[in-house]
């Protein structure tokens, strides 16, 4: 039975008769420990004890501590609650809840109720095995100031492998991250496939009835023998993972001096679509998931093993 005002005013009447704590548990169908409770609580006040929400044990206070490592943790890394905690755990080995945290942030601005994700949602991660099987490339426009933004990211480990910020969203800027991405990997391991969209910067706006497509950015990747895969019309999911790191972009690029600087935080901080227990990063992750051979053929070319 739930205990209310009622049975409240029976358990200190019939207390003040001399009954049994057993007793009235029994009469009003709730536990003998709740009856001395009531009981307990009605002598030390003199008043009858009030139920309802909110009544449970007051929130312990964050401590100076507390807060100095809530704050140093999300200056550096820029996360929520959620990932923050076992951040904070693993880097200053101390546990904070995160509900705590969530409090302190929203107390302080840093932090803002989203009624979507207080609702379960259902859905299946996609990704490639290995790093440098599959990219994703696209063009974001940022809404401040117009900054014109193009990445590649490795779709098994999230890093960022090669991007820039331009004046224009053109095939020629884009060939150039291409450029970027082949200079700095190929010696690793050639990437097979990337994910675009139907943007006439890679000229893929030009299908025929036949699906078929041709352009001067195609042309520059099969340069490289890099497959071109068009991502689904209205359908952004295709392409989301990059279209999260363009979040990430939008929301925290202002706080570094150049794109580099934004590129190097990004790919060495803790990633929650990776092994978050163990705070791996899209650094770390690229590495853990490039195949044996790759590994094996960088070592014979610098060391000839």
């Amino acid at each position: 039975m739930k205990l209310n005002k009622k049975n409240i005013r029976y358990i200190i009447r019939h207390k003040k008769k001399g009954e049994s704590c057993a007793t009235i548990a029994k009469d009003i169908k709730i536990s003998k420990r709740r009856v001395e409770q009531i009981w307990k609580e009605y002598q030390e006040t003199g008043e009858e004890p009030i139920i309802g929400n909110n009544q449970g044990r007051p929130k312990k206070p964050l401590t100076p501590e507390e807060v100095r490592i809530i704050i140093e943790a999300f200056d550096r890394f820029k996360f929520g609650a959620r990932m923050l905690e076992p951040i904070i755990e693993g880097y200053y080995n101390i546990h904070i809840p995160h509900n705590r945290i969530h409090r302190y942030l929203l107390s302080e601005g840093l932090a803002k109720e989203n009624v979507k994700k207080k609702k379960r949602r259902q859905w299946i991660r996609y990704e490639r095995k290995h790093s440098m099987s599959a990219g994703h490339i696209d063009w974001h426009e940022d809404t401040e100031d117009s900054i014109k933004v193009c990445a590649i990211l490795d779709d098994a480990s999230r890093k960022i492998l090669a991007g820039g910020e331009f004046a224009n969203i053109n095939t020629e800027n884009s060939k150039e991250v291409i450029d970027q991405m082949v200079e700095n990997y190929w010696p690793i391991r050639p990437m097979r496939e990337l994910i675009m969209d139907h943007g006439s910067e890679f000229g893929a706006h030009r299908i025929n009835e036949k699906g078929e497509w041709d352009g001067e950015f195609k042309q520059h990747i099969l340069k490289y023998e890099i497959k071109p895969i068009l991502a689904r019309v209205k359908h952004p999911q295709t392409n989301g993972k990059i279209e999260k790191w363009f979040d990430t972009y939008q929301r925290f690029r202002k706080h570094f001096s150049s794109f580099e600087e934004f590129i190097e935080w990004y790919n060495n901080r803790p990633h929650g679509s990776l092994n978050f227990e163990k705070l791996e990063t899209p650094e770390q992750a690229f590495w853990r998931k490039m195949p044996p051979e790759a590994i094996f053929g960088i070592g014979h070319r610098l060391f000839g093993l």
